[in-house]
């Protein structure tokens, strides 16, 4: 069965090491059975069945057309010589994306499943692939990024499971570089045929407070370019302290 799956995911991160992605035709069901968060995976699928169908979901080729990866990617710019990282990120559906443009990616999660999952992945690219991918096991409260360690982090259909969201935003300002970017894609509140229950999203208004409360400054909101999710992105400067 993990055989079986591996073979599409692993065609298409070719595919994006060599050359763009290639959206694929509309579909009239998009699925996504839960988003890449660590408290739903972590609870709601513990057999081996379940985790290859998780799996299968998040690397449906319906996912590409309300999900936009390239359109999101494009939101971070030149990425040349700069650290990633993919907090909450699953499959790798956006790390592995952002290997060929980065110099650096780093892939969080907190389900050991899904470490071994991209790791069973990352073995089967080139080399020059594998020496730019990292995969980390982080924790519910920390990212475990060393102090100053990337220059952009992105989360994606994660930020509504993150608990006390603040302190984690000030927890992961610790190991972003001063000037550093963050980009958060979660979910509108409505009632859309993807993503968690309406009262698990979290507001753009919501969100935007939190990063400030935390130290970000907020930089673009976009409420356009989705369908069904919203695109922040911030920015983080470090207060210097100047000597007497």
């Amino acid at each position: 069965m993990k055989e079986l799956l591996l073979l599409p995911i692993l065609s298409t991160l070719f595919l994006v090491a060599c050359g763009p992605y290639q959206e694929q035709p509309e579909s009239s069901s998009p699925s996504l059975l839960h988003p890449n968060s660590p408290a739903s995976v972590t609870e709601s699928y513990q057999t081996e069945n379940d985790f290859d169908l998780l799996v299968s979901d998040y690397e449906s080729t319906q996912r590409v057309i309300w999900q936009k990866p390239d359109l999101v990617i494009a939101q971070l710019g030149d990425l040349k010589g700069k650290t990633v990282a993919d907090i909450g990120a699953g499959t790798g559906y956006f790390a592995f994306r952002l290997v060929p443009k980065a110099e650096r990616v780093i892939a969080i999660d907190i389900d050991q499943r899904f470490i071994n999952f991209m790791d069973s992945i990352k073995v089967r690219l080139p080399n020059s692939v594998q020496n730019r991918f990292e995969t980390r096991l982080g924790q519910a409260d920390t990212p475990l990024l060393k102090p100053s360690e990337a220059d952009v982090v992105i989360v994606v259909n994660t930020y509504c499971y993150i608990e006390n969201r603040v302190q984690y935003l000030k927890t992961l300002a610790s190991g972003m570089k001063n000037n550093g970017e963050l980009l958060i894609i979660d979910f509108k509140k409505n009632n859309l045929p993807v993503g968690p229950p309406t009262e698990l999203k979290v507001s753009t208004a919501q969100v935007k407070t939190e990063l400030e409360q935390a130290g970000f400054k907020v930089k673009k909101t976009d409420n356009q370019s989705l369908d069904y999710q919203y695109i922040i992105v911030a920015t983080l400067h470090h207060p210097t302290t100047e000597s007497n």
